[in-house]
């Protein structure tokens, strides 16, 4: 149990960082995709910098996950057509519902409501591509 609360903790820290970044605001959303901002086009690119430099590191250092297993990167087959259909379906879905799927606790929390609908679509599209998995290419 002790374990759990300090993830719960975490994921309320990460709340309240998405939230003073605006990172939850539809509004901002909308202006990434109308390119009128930088502000999310910013946090993403800095997310992504930031995941270069952690990996970058983890190989370097050959650093060990909590269990003591060492952890290793395992290459992807490059296929153009599988990144822009699941970053084209990705798209759509963020553009629609106004919310990636990080923030949509998050949003929850703060007291919208409709976000539920999203989130029991996540778990449907989840649920679905766990069916799916073995008869999708990959």
């Amino acid at each position: 149990m002790k374990k759990y609360v300090s993830f719960f903790a975490v994921g309320i820290f990460f709340g309240i960082v998405l939230t003073k970044a605006e990172i939850i605001s539809w509004y901002r959303i909308q202006e990434m995709f109308l390119f009128d901002s930088f502000h999310m086009y910013g946090v993403i690119g800095s997310a992504v910098v930031l995941g270069i430099i952690g990996t970058a590191i983890i190989k370097k250092k050959q650093l060990k996950s909590i269990q003591g297993k060492t952890i290793s990167f395992t290459p992807k087959k490059q296929s153009i057509p599988r990144y822009l259909f699941g970053g084209v379906l990705f798209g759509l879905g963020w553009a629609m519902v106004g919310a990636c799927p990080g923030p949509i606790y998050t949003l929850i929390g703060y007291g919208y409501s409709v976000i539920i609908v999203v989130l029991l679509g996540s778990v449907a599209g989840t649920w679905a591509y766990g069916l799916l998995r073995s008869k999708l290419p990959h």
